[in-house]
């Protein structure tokens, strides 16, 4: 996110906000969110659907854990994860129906879409 844009965010009380879509960004967390809307998952589990590596897995299950929309059961020695609300789905369902009614310009948009190439981030600049 373009650092005046996130500051002058932060700064009208949209923090928050930013954050929560922020940890939603990433797509390997909005497949995990997406899979444990169906029920529970051991990270076994989503390294099984997901086909992706077990740190990878984890690191973003702590992600969404830390960010407080995902919650750990454990049962003997697993740990079974679940969302922690569900108006989390709801949030997901407006999105689709937002991304329907725009015909997924926002596919397209040359900052975000699906194209777009990636900004430096500050630390690479600084480099």
């Amino acid at each position: 996110m373009d650092e005046c844009l996130a500051s002058s965010a932060t700064g009208s009380g949209l923090g928050a906000a930013v954050a929560l879509f922020h940890s939603l960004s990433d797509a390997t967390r909005l497949a995990i969110v997406q899979r444990l809307a169906t029920g529970e998952a051991r990270v076994a589990d989503l390294v099984g659907e997901l086909e992706l590596a077990q740190s990878t897995v984890s690191a973003h299950v702590a992600c969404l854990r830390d960010c407080g929309l995902v919650e750990g059961r454990a049962q003997g020695r697993q740990v079974f994860y679940a969302l922690t609300r569900p108006e989390l789905m709801d949030l997901l369902a407006s999105a689709e129906t937002l991304l329907a009614a725009t015909g997924n310009a926002v596919a397209l948009c040359p900052n975000y879409g699906a194209d777009a190439i990636p900004a430096a981030s500050s630390e690479e600049v600084a480099q």
